[in-house]
């Protein structure tokens, strides 16, 4: 886990966690542009990711180590004495969703985009097609086909993460059965999110995931202060596309919004 420490005086805490197969370096240009705007930044490589990544990069952790590892960066994020703010992507944000429905962290707002609560790209192979005792046991192991080229239009961050060569979807039958349960769950829930301001972002041309189902799991809370915005052309890696500083802009809209409704003075 990282803080990285805001140019000069802190507005507030942005604690950003990525999603399945990637790594925290992704969200470098992200982590800047929050620092340069006044914000501390926490992040770090979820358990099984990028340098916490096993011998052979296969993805068998368990969701429990996940959620407790976001748990310890609400933690100390919440030691600077200022408002926190979440800003999870793809499974991140799935995992933020029940972090914060069943820890109860205090946090000002939250920003997910791309949530994983139904997968529109699916293994070639699902786990049911494996007879005898790996099936039994959830050890075989199959490639989710989820590629690079899936995620963003943006040939830059396709450059600079085919050379450091740390996105790895391969991944066990007993991980991907305990995925779908996890999603499952996750957009079936109504009644524990907290009601905290929240916007989610969806991607018009996401390949990994269904985007009406985040739309619907939005719509569910019953929350009174919320945003939602489907990016036109976009792919599943919103903060990676082409039209990423528009995507930041309206991110620090919502906060300052946040932040001024709860008496911060928000000089931009």
């Amino acid at each position: 886990m990282w803080k990285w420490q805001a140019e000069g005086t802190a507005k507030a805490v942005v604690v950003l966690i990525h999603s399945a197969y990637e790594q925290h370096l992704r969200y470098a240009w992200q982590i800047e542009k929050w620092r340069s705007a006044g914000f501390h930044v926490y992040t770090g490589d979820l358990p099984g990711h990028g340098r916490n990544a096993g011998a052979d990069h296969v993805h068998r952790e368990s969701f429990d180590d996940y959620e407790q590892a976001v748990s310890e960066m609400l933690k100390l994020s919440s030691e600077n004495d200022l408002p926190v703010f979440v800003i999870a992507h793809g499974l991140g944000a799935t995992i933020a969703m029940n972090v914060l429905a069943n820890r109860k962290f205090n946090v000002a707002g939250a920003i997910f985009t791309s949530p994983w609560l139904q997968l529109k790209k699916l293994p070639p192979k699902a786990p049911h097609a494996f007879p005898g005792v790996s099936q039994l046991t959830g050890r075989r192991k199959m490639e989710h086909g989820i590629e690079l080229r899936h995620l963003t239009r943006d040939q830059f961050s396709l450059d600079q993460e085919t050379e450091n060569k740390l996105y790895h979807s391969v991944i066990t039958s007993g991980w991907y059965k305990e995925l779908q349960s996890y999603m499952k769950e996750t957009a079936a829930a109504v009644d524990l999110y907290p009601r905290i301001p929240t916007y989610l972002h969806t991607a018009e041309r996401d390949m990994i995931t269904e985007i009406d189902a985040s739309r619907q799991w939005l719509l569910k809370q019953q929350l009174t202060e919320f945003s939602y915005k489907e990016w036109k052309f976009c792919y599943h890696d919103i903060f990676q596309e082409p039209e990423k500083e528009e995507v930041f802009q309206a991110a620090q809209a919502f906060i300052y919004t946040v932040l001024r409704s709860v008496g911060y003075l928000v000089e931009e």
